[in-house]
């Protein structure tokens, strides 16, 4: 009887313990790792994809959309891949069409070219009667961050072309021309609450400092004082309304800084405590082409001319009306633009909207300019038009938005490069728009196409280094990506992306696009961002030739 017993016991132990086990197996499975916790690297491209079906499917991402496409770039296979032919948000992973787009257009060389035009030269005493023309083609160097935090350097090749002219007094007005881009100062798409904010800038031809200015505010040294507000660099049409103050140490901090649509004045409220570093904004600033011609006019007067006229912009609205055309002007000289490839590393890197949408815009210019000096060549090749289909002289010629050029000009690029344009669906230049839409299978097909282009070597180099610079120096550190993935991030409210290249430890080269739309973690679940770093760092990782096994197929959970 006792040994019953004691067997029954025995048994029920067994029980607890196989209970125990199998619990902690369901457990392991279903909860994902916790912050800054990484799973082992899979041993081989089998275990890698089971690891990334698993992924996908665990139900903390039942409401959210993931979009996967991992391609060799040596063999062509396909190691993993989910709904990649659907479409997804791609936020500024549409930055790497509009940088190819770019450098496949113009070449890793061309500079953009802002000239100074006059209707006459400067008489023999050195005066220039009449406007100085600043005519701007969307050259974004014109900022503090490329020239050592200089924005007064940025500006000192126009007094060096007045000198070189003989200019020392121009009895006119400091005319800032932005008229080579026609439709509004935003993208499509853009929302109204993005555009006080830096990353939201107006367009212009003429752009300087990225069309924004920095806002630092600091408590005073004693409570119910005023905060300190300082502008850099400072802008003359600019002002700030301060209602803030500064509160006692120790207490909370809770400060806004807010610029109303069209507005030019910055407003401060609320209150930072005695003891606080201080807060600092970006802020976009409004009619950049007027800020451009008074840092042109600031410029030329440091140097010793005399400018007797004021600043105004002419606009393509404008301008449509008398039409400035670079023959009937004397061009004094021009300033160039770092190369393109520069151009577009610094825009992707730091992931920059405004500059992103400059390039943009700058394709579309130059295939509209084509397209008119087609036409116009037609025209003379065919004589004089006959006089029942001419269009009468006061019909404006077609109108077309520079942007919309510049999407049909991506259109060709993509039918060029084979990629699918219904995988593609962009409005604008920057990504800032929700209405972007783009597969996981068409951006690697961007990324194969620029890996055997002309321009490879200068796209690779325009991308951000994991663990290294731009917007990818704070992740993958310590990781087998770090220093060797180079991508391009993409983020707004619930849209994570990232896609780009990566060498795996057996020194095969992939292509990569992953993007996951509408996830919203929970307190205890790691971030969006997170599981798109892990997933590189384990392709970084992987030991095993795509075309070794029998998973080197493409696979699909």
């Amino acid at each position: 009887m006792k040994t019953a017993c004691r067997n029954r016991s025995t048994a029920t132990a067994l029980q607890c313990v196989l209970s125990l086990c199998l619990f902690w197996c369901w457990w392991i499975a279903i909860v994902p790792p916790c912050a800054g916790q990484t799973n082992p690297a899979p041993a081989n491209i089998s275990e890698l994809q089971q690891h990334l079906a698993r992924l996908v499917a665990q139900p903390r991402f039942a409401h959210a959309r993931w979009g996967v496409c991992i391609v060799s770039l040596d063999t062509g296979a396909t190691l993993f891949s989910h709904d990649e032919h659907k479409l997804f948000v791609p936020a500024s992973n549409a930055k790497l069409f509009t940088g190819a787009l770019a450098l496949d257009r113009f070449g890793g060389d061309f500079r953009i070219k802002t000239s100074l035009y006059a209707a006459n030269a400067p008489d023999d005493d050195g005066i220039l009667k009449g406007d100085l023309i600043v005519y701007g083609r969307g050259d974004p160097s014109f900022a503090a961050r490329w020239h050592n935090n200089d924005l007064d350097t940025a500006f000192k090749s126009f007094s060096e072309i007045c000198a070189r002219a003989r200019i020392r007094e121009i009895q006119g007005d400091i005319v800032a021309d932005e008229s080579f881009f026609v439709g509004p100062q935003f993208g499509s798409g853009w929302e109204w609450d993005d555009l006080q904010y830096y990353y939201g800038a107006e367009i212009s031809a003429l752009s300087v400092n990225d069309n924004a200015v920095e806002v630092v505010v600091r408590p005073a040294d004693s409570p119910g004082a005023p905060l300190n507000v300082t502008i850099t660099p400072p802008v003359y049409f600019v002002t700030v309304y301060n209602h803030g103050t500064t509160t006692g140490r120790g207490q909370p901090a809770n400060i806004i800084v807010t610029r109303p649509l069209m507005s030019n004045v910055i407003h401060i409220e609320g209150s930072l405590p005695a003891n606080h570093t201080g807060y600092v904004e970006r802020i976009s600033v409004p009619c950049p082409a007027l800020w451009f011609g008074h840092c042109v006019k600031k410029n030329l007067e440091d140097h010793g001319v005399k400018v007797t006229g004021d600043v105004r912009v002419v606009d393509a609205t404008i301008r449509r009306s008398a039409k400035l055309d670079p023959d009937s002007f004397r061009e004094l000289g021009f300033v160039s633009s770092p190369p393109m490839r520069e151009l577009v590393k610094r825009m992707m890197k730091p992931s920059q909207n405004l500059h992103a949408q400059l390039l943009l815009l700058q394709v579309g210019a130059a295939d509209t300019e084509t397209a008119i000096a087609t036409d116009r060549q037609s025209r003379t090749d065919a004589g004089p038009p006959k006089s029942d289909v001419s269009r009468p002289a006061s019909t404006p010629p077609p109108i077309e938005r520079t942007e919309i050029a510049g999407i049909k000009a991506l259109e060709q690029f993509l039918r060029k490069a084979g990629i699918p344009i219904d995988e593609v669906h962009l409005i604008e230049g920057s990504g800032l728009s929700r209405h972007n839409l783009i597969t996981p299978a068409a951006t690697v097909a961007l990324l194969r196409y620029m890996d055997k282009h002309q321009t490879a070597a200068d796209f690779r180099e325009s991308l951000p280094v994991a663990g290294v610079d731009g917007t990818l120096r704070n992740r993958m550190k310590e990781t087998p990506a770090a220093g060797n993935a180079r991508a391009k991030t993409g983020s707004l409210s619930l849209v994570d992306t990232l896609s780009g290249y990566v060498t795996t430890a057996v020194g095969e080269r992939l292509a990569f696009s992953l993007m996951i739309n509408n996830y919203s973690p929970g307190p205890s679940d790691r971030s969006a961002r997170a599981e798109l770093d892990e997933i590189v760092a384990l392709l970084a990782g992987l030991r095993q030739f795509s075309n070794q096994g029998q998973h080197a197929a493409a696979f699909k959970p």
